[in-house]
Order: structure tokens, then C-alpha cells, then sequence
């Protein structure tokens, strides 16, 4: 593989150009931050994630070419171009990133993040689609905590789709039900108090526990 084939470099630029949205609460959409003649290849190179749940990269078995986005998205360009969009002091915020690669009966139900976390990075990898023009598994910002139906904009999660909002008592959001290969890197800028380095312990752990063998269970 040629270092060109291992390498994938996001739009930079439209993020820059991306408007930043009001309602219902404070967010941006990048279509194609991942552009579209990278994605056959990343699509090719994903793990294979057989269970649902979030993994550290570190868990993972990644391809070069995976490896290399995940330092792209831990990288110092799209900490410093977030900040600059959302008028954040980022500098010095600790980052948590994770890979999702299936979406479970219980996932998508309508939430806000933890207080930990200050802003939310959402980078969909999955090919357009049938199963995503039915609304399952497409994330709506929502108005408030109760329905699921009362949505200010649905994102598809789908083609290198970035979504980047700041956490806040009312950032609901959520997704109808889906089950299936559904693929998201999710970046978080932590806040720097005790609950975010608890989380961030608990994700060091996770890394750990997830690398290890399972015990042989004798049946």
C-alpha cells in the first residue's frame, strides 16, 4: 500500500464553510467531510465489530488507512477549527474517542450526553442507502426530551456526515429503532473535573478489557 492509500486527509475547508445552526440547540453538519472518492476504500478498511457497544481504537484491530483517521480526528486541525466555529477555549481539553460499529434494540433512545463531555463529534461511515431512507437509525435533534417525532433536523448517518454540537442541559437527541451494521467514530472534548477523568479512567480500562481473551468457560 502507498503511503497516498494509507493516508485519508477530511475537508477541512467545508467544515470551515459549514453553517453554525441554532435550532433546537447549537450544532453543525458536514456532508462528505470524508470526501466521496475516499470513501469506497474506508468503507473496505473498517473493522469487522460484531457486537454492539462503544470500543476504544486501542481495542481494535484497525487497517493503516483507519489508524490514520483516527489521528486525524485526535489531531490539533479539527480541535482548533471546532474551537474557532464555536467560540470554545479547546486547548487544553482532554479528548475521549470511540468506535461504533453496530446499533443494538436499546440504543437511540433520546438522551443528552454526560456533563463530562463539553462538545460531541459524531463522523458516520456508512454507505448510503435503503435502510437509511426508512428514518431508522438516522439521528434527530430533537425539541424536547418526549418524543421522538418532534425533531428540528434528522442527519443520515451515512457517507462521512460529520455532526459537531456542545453538550447543554437541552441537547436531546436520539434515533427511531435500528438494528444492524451502523458505523460511527465519536470524538468528545472533555471537560477537565472529576467526573470527565472518571470517564476517561473508565475508558482506559475499557481499551484494556476489551484486548484481553475471554476466559474459557468449559461448555
Amino acid at each position: 500500500m502507498t503511503t497516498s492509500e494509507s493516508t485519508i486527509r477530511p475537508d477541512y475547508a467545508a467544515l470551515m464553510q459549514a453553517p453554525v445552526c441554532a435550532e433546537p440547540f447549537t450544532h453543525i453538519v458536514v456532508p462528505h467531510f470524508i470526501r466521496k472518492d475516499d470513501l469506497p476504500r474506508l468503507f473496505a478498511s473498517l473493522p469487522a465489530i460484531g457486537s454492539g457497544g462503544s470500543f476504544p481504537p486501542q481495542s481494535l484491530k484497525l487497517s493503516p488507512l483507519v489508524q490514520a483517521l483516527v489521528q486525524e480526528m485526535e489531531g490539533p486541525e479539527l480541535r482548533r477549527i471546532i474551537a474557532q466555529k464555536l467560540d470554545l477555549d479547546l486547548e487544553s481539553a482532554p479528548s475521549m474517542l470511540t468506535i461504533r460499529g453496530r446499533t443494538r434494540e436499546k440504543d437511540g433512545r433520546i438522551h443528552t450526553d454526560s456533563t463530562a463531555k463539553r462538545v460531541t463529534i459524531l463522523l458516520y461511515l456508512n454507505p448510503a442507502g435503503p435502510d437509511w431512507e426508512k428514518q431508522e437509525g438516522c439521528l434527530r435533534l430533537l425539541r424536547s426530551p418526549h418524543d421522538i417525532e418532534d425533531y428540528a433536523k434528522e442527519v443520515r448517518p451515512v457517507d462521512g456526515t460529520l455532526l459537531v454540537f456542545p453538550n447543554g442541559p437541552t441537547t436531546w437527541h436520539g434515533h427511531k429503532q435500528f438494528v444492524g451494521s451502523r458505523y460511527t467514530i465519536q470524538l468528545n472534548y472533555m471537560t477537565e473535573d472529576a467526573k470527565a477523568r472518571s470517564e476517561l479512567r473508565r475508558h482506559k480500562l475499557s481499551a484494556l478489557a476489551k484486548k484481553l481473551p475471554l476466559p474459557s468457560m468449559g461448555y
